[in-house]
């Protein structure tokens, strides 16, 4: 990768921030394919299972701007250690929580409840590493090269997403069970800690340099979600705002950006929906017993996280569509793979169905990014960044309670009302004029969204 190949930031060095970045994305979303089971064999009610995911949510994103700011003052290397130790020891204590859990120790719900606050760790702390490394790569690649840098950064998400589902059954043995997942990436996770602090070089937190040469600060991310996309708005953004010396802040109800902020909440809490209540859909549609259920969702996972990179990485640049024919399109595609999903009668259709679902939204959630960050002009990226971080943390922290509620009422009823709610926001992808007006922008979205 050329921008990795600088004198100031060495291909290794690239390599490190990478791989932190991707174990992270990785290990949760190994979680996420062995939690559902894990709650039906210790006796756990799903709406509590959703409670995991919401408290950790809602703590990322007030926590991440906190720490975007404190990579300039601190150190970004140290950022990112703070980060991938804050994941490496909330993912060793879920384990050893789910341990005690499964062999009787602890009750049903006061397992949940110690593991929500193992898992609430993650949130405070994990939410370093992303906005410290964005920095680190920003600040010593030049403008040119910066766009590229932190994309193909941003694409450790994308391939963690995969990776994660690929991995955790390996983890599965004896004596661990369902909680060898957890210890595996905790393990992985300290020694990518020790790389970081052998070989990757320091960065002096005092330095003006950062002000006085178009160098970037850190830029706060939204939560890795289930299909493992960034927000692209925060890259392109991380070198606009330095330069101004300050982090612009733009509301999400300015006329411009508006629509796009309430495309991007609605289309990011359905896609959570249907990523959160899937497990549960497995054990019971397809009667796998629940030891054997992270097998089985980590294909669909991989298959979902495989189009969405089919869509981002190479759709797109091919198709050259803008922002409103990829929220249109990908709406589109979105909603048949939903309802797909409602009715997928065996296995191999709830894996197309959901591969559907995840390329309709590899294509609209770039479309919302790219149209948010090129309806308002470079002095105010660095706050259409925050906007879309914003967003895109809150989809995920009612979007599991709400998903499990009604999947406790009836199991289709997620689906159905996430086909409806997705073709009602097709219409006001079509007829609402700002995000029509977004189909004069086409070159730029190459660069502002990737995985």
């Amino acid at each position: 990768m050329k921008a990795a190949m600088t004198d100031r930031l060495p291909r290794q060095h690239f390599a490190l921030l990478f791989v932190a970045l991707l174990v992270t994305a990785a290990g949760n979303t190994a979680l996420q394919t062995v939690l559902p089971a894990i709650g039906r064999q210790i006796g756990i009610p799903d709406l509590l299972v959703a409670l995991v995911f919401s408290l950790s949510a809602l703590l990322w994103t007030f926590s991440a701007p906190f720490w975007a700011e404190a990579s300039d003052k601190r150190g970004r290397r140290r950022l990112m250690q703070v980060g991938v130790a804050g994941f490496g020891v909330s993912m060793l204590l879920c384990a050893s929580i789910i341990v005690a859990g499964l062999n009787g120790i602890f009750a049903a719900v006061t397992t949940m409840i110690l593991f929500t606050l193992a898992r609430a760790i993650f949130g405070i702390f994990g939410s370093a590493a992303s906005p410290a490394s964005q920095a680190y790569v920003a600040s010593r690649t030049s403008e040119g090269e910066r766009t590229t840098a932190l994309a193909t950064l941003s694409s450790a998400f994308g391939l963690g997403t995969i990776l994660g589902p690929a991995i955790a059954p390996l983890f599965i043995i004896a004596p661990l069970g369902l909680s060898g997942p957890m210890f595996g990436f905790a393990l992985i996770a300290f020694a990518v800690l020790v790389a970081l602090q052998l070989g990757l070089p320091d960065d002096d937190p005092t330095h003006a340099i950062h002000l006085t040469r178009g160098y970037a600060s850190g830029a706060s991310v939204a939560m890795p979600s289930v299909g493992g996309a960034a927000p692209g708005a925060s890259i392109t953004a991380a070198g606009e705002a330095t330069r101004r010396g300050k982090r612009e802040r733009l509301s999400v109800r300015d006329p411009r950006v508006k629509p796009f902020m309430i495309f991007g909440f609605t289309s990011g809490s359905l896609q959570a929906v249907a990523g959160q209540t899937l497990g549960f859909l497995v054990i019971d549609r397809i009667q796998v017993p629940p030891a054997q259920a992270p097998q089985f969702l980590a294909i669909i996972f991989m298959a979902g996280a495989g189009a969405t990179l089919l869509a981002q990485w190479g759709l797109i640049r091919m198709l050259r569509l803008n922002p409103s024919q990829l929220m249109r399109y990908g709406t589109l595609l979105a909603a048949l793979g939903t309802l797909w999903i409602a009715f997928a009668a065996d296995f191999h259709a709830l894996v197309i169905a959901y591969a559907l679902a995840s390329l309709g939204y590899g294509f609209a959630r770039p479309g919302f990014t790219a149209g948010s960050s090129l309806a308002v002009g470079p002095e105010e990226q660095g706050g259409v960044a925050g906007a879309v971080t914003a967003v895109n943390g809150a989809c995920f922290i009612a979007a599991p309670f709400v998903g499990i509620g009604l999947y406790e009422l009836i199991p289709t009823l997620p689906y159905e009302l996430g086909a409806a709610g997705l073709a009602a926001l097709l219409i006001y992808a079509w007829r609402n004029p700002v995000l029509r007006a977004s189909a004069a922008h086409r070159e730029p979205l190459a660069d502002v969204e990737q995985p």
